[in-house]
């Protein structure tokens, strides 16, 4: 079977298997973990064929594109898939302890696999029509995560968060339709070569701005960030990380396909209006986090700002800049999810999110504050970590003068500098009030709140993934490498047109 398929079908069947268990918690726990460590090992393989072979293409059904479902991993798609397995494995184990037995009961593994067969989906959809649906499949499992155990804040937070990403969808299948209107299409390979010939340049203009805000919504770009800090701190925190890691990276990631493959005939336009909603994007997420003290609201805040870096790096429309945004990507899923993580275990020990009241847990337990430091500083921007080579990569390419904003460019670099600062402050912030600092009263470090079982637990992946962000720090050539060639692959679009509409066969 192929393994683009099987990237689909590994977290379908064990989603199935987990909600055909019922109530039985142990067996949904050993499939949720093995399912997605066999998802892993599958996303790896597929990387590694993209890597070495070159775009993988599968038709389903024996129906040739651009008529047919097409399934399409360049190097960019292998790679947000092999990250997003990573994560899933991850999340996975931390649940075993953060995940109560009434949501394990109500199908939490099962929904959370539906989620990953939605997000893998998104990445491989070689069309538009079948990129929605696996987005609505993503929302749709990330809705009910988001809603299990019915809490107060968790149904305020859910219905934000379910209302703003319908909207969205309404705009993606408006843009469908005019796109299939105008060029009987929506095969992305089709779509690049036949889009700017059949379509008026202002009626593509007007389709690529329903995209925009269809997809922006979901990243979570200024001004339609708003839903994002007010629902990701509200459900258990192993749901927090995997959303706060994944969901807006695909929106991300569904931005730079539609924005280097099918809406490029008014570049000035479209990625100049891109540049500058990426400048609003890292200004105002970062200024939303330097006034929290609610550990996840600050995170989530952060999670806005450093979108803004990925959607630079797209706007400025170079293979530096490209290469930066990926390797952005990449690196940001990582430490995002790390710092969530983190955040959990900070509040079995301290009983609260509230910085305010936490604290004293450098003395109690400093291999947690070493597990916060190193993702702190990787998004801070601290070398050698990954997140000063992902940032100087796109402050560069707006410095070198060969993009098509040459002024803009500069400025906006200078931006993302002041950013990266202010990011540094209150990674600092939370390091002064959560580690440092004597706690509140009430408030102190309770070690024995977490059994040694679930200290292995917890610990397990989050020293997994901050060993993950210390190899990319200290071999960034190697990953950037990749980061390079999924660049040149999306700004030299023949490959992946001739693949899907010359060579692909069934």
């Amino acid at each position: 079977m192929n393994l683009l398929t099987l990237c689909l079908l590994v977290p379908f069947a064990i989603a199935i298997a987990c909600l055909m268990t019922g109530r039985v918690c142990a067996l949904q726990r050993v499939f949720g973990v093995g399912g997605m460590a066999a998802l892993l090992v599958v996303s790896g393989l597929l990387l590694e064929r993209v890597s070495s072979q070159g775009i993988q293409v599968v038709q389903i059904g024996n129906w040739p594109a651009p008529f047919g479902i097409t399934l399409v991993a360049d190097l960019l798609a292998a790679i947000m898939v092999f990250v997003s397995a990573i994560i899933g494995l991850a999340v996975a184990i931390y649940s075993l302890s953060d995940i109560d037995p009434a949501r394990e009961r109500f199908g939490y593994y099962g929904f959370l696999h539906f989620m990953m067969m939605g997000v893998c989906g998104a990445f491989l959809a070689g069309d538009l029509f079948n990129m929605f649906v696996w987005f609505e499949v993503m929302l749709i499992a990330s809705f009910v995560l988001m809603t299990l155990g019915g809490e107060r804040g968790q149904m305020e937070g859910s219905v934000k968060y379910v209302i703003l990403n319908l909207i969205s969808s309404s705009f993606f299948l408006a843009g469908i339709g005019i796109l299939y209107g105008k060029t009987g299409t929506l095969n992305l390979a089709d779509l690049a070569q036949r889009a700017d010939g059949l379509m008026e340049p202002g009626l593509l203009t007007i389709t690529a701005m329903l995209f925009l805000v269809a997809f922006g919504v979901k990243a979570g770009i200024f001004p339609l960030f708003f839903w994002l800090p007010a629902s990701y701190h509200t459900p258990p925190v192993a749901i927090s990380a995997i959303f706060a890691g994944l969901l807006t990276k695909v929106g991300v990631y569904a931005l730079i396909r539609v924005f280097t493959l099918v809406f490029t005939g008014d570049v000035f336009f479209t990625h100049g209006l891109l540049l500058v909603l990426a400048g609003f994007t890292m200004v105002v997420g970062v200024l939303g986090a330097v006034v929290q003290y609610d550990f996840r609201r600050l995170l989530s805040f952060h999670i806005i700002s450093q979108i803004g870096y990925m959607i630079l790096g797209l706007a400025l429309f170079t293979p530096l800049a490209m290469a930066g945004a990926i390797f952005y990507l990449f690196h940001h899923i990582i430490v995002k999810t790390n710092l969530f993580l983190v955040s959990g275990v900070a509040q079995r020990y301290n009983g609260t999110f509230d910085l305010k009241k936490m604290g004293g847990l450098y003395a109690a337990t400093p291999l947690l504050a070493i597990l916060f430091f190193i993702p702190a500083m990787s998004l801070g921007g601290i070398p050698p970590l990954s997140g000063f080579f992902a940032k100087f990569a796109i402050v560069k390419a707006g410095l070198v003068g060969d993009s098509p904003f040459v002024v803009s460019g500069a400025i906006l670099s200078a931006v993302a500098l002041a950013v990266g600062l202010l990011t540094l402050f209150s990674m600092t912030k939370i390091w002064a009030e959560a580690f440092w600092k004597k706690p509140a009263v009430g408030h102190a470090v309770q070690l024995g709140a977490i059994s040694r079982l679930d200290r292995i637990l917890l610990f397990t992946p989050i020293v997994g993934l901050a060993v993950l962000t210390l190899c990319i720090g200290f071999a960034p050539e190697f990953f950037f490498d990749f980061a390079t060639r999924a660049a040149n692959q999306l700004l030299n679009p023949a490959e992946y047109i001739e693949t899907v509409l010359g060579k692909a066969t069934p």
